[in-house]
């Protein structure tokens, strides 16, 4: 599997885990996730819904110029909904600041290796699937 560095260490962080400690990871995460720069203050309007997570979450991909084309991730999501945090928190921490073709190189189903199937409902981890489907189409189109 071709992951970026930090996304690949973050998968063997939680893989080395059991069930209970992995959530615990997870919530962590949670805590760390960055605030939005003032730019994106108005989510709902300068930013994408993911409706399939269960909690409201925004999400904005910018690409930057240059050779490697840098992807810089920004999410919103309220303090309450520490799942769908976490997994904002793991796409930020692993892609951000990565190569546009690394991002899109990354496996749609990379967060099966998370080990988070018995920890999370498959409906929350659908959420996680989404936000890299909809990273790696704003991608796309910022490269066309």
């Amino acid at each position: 599997m071709s992951l970026p560095p930090a996304l690949a260490e973050l998968v063997d962080d939680f893989a080395a885990l059991g069930p209970k400690d992995r959530l615990q990871l997870l919530l962590e995460l949670s805590r760390e996730l960055p605030e939005l720069p003032d730019r994106y203050a108005d989510a709902a309007d300068s930013m994408e819904q993911v409706h399939e997570c269960q909690s409201p979450l925004f999400l904005a991909v910018e690409v930057g110029d240059g050779g490697d084309r840098p992807v810089h991730l920004y999410f919103s999501a309220p303090p309450e909904a520490p799942t769908t945090r976490g997994f904002a928190s793991i796409m930020h921490t692993g892609l951000d600041g990565e190569p546009a073709e690394a991002v899109l190189a990354v496996p749609d189903d990379f967060y099966t290796d998370l080990g988070l199937a018995d920890a999370v409902s498959p409906l929350r981890l659908r959420g996680i699937a989404a936000m890299l489907a909809r990273i790696k189409r704003q991608v796309r189109a910022a490269t066309a």
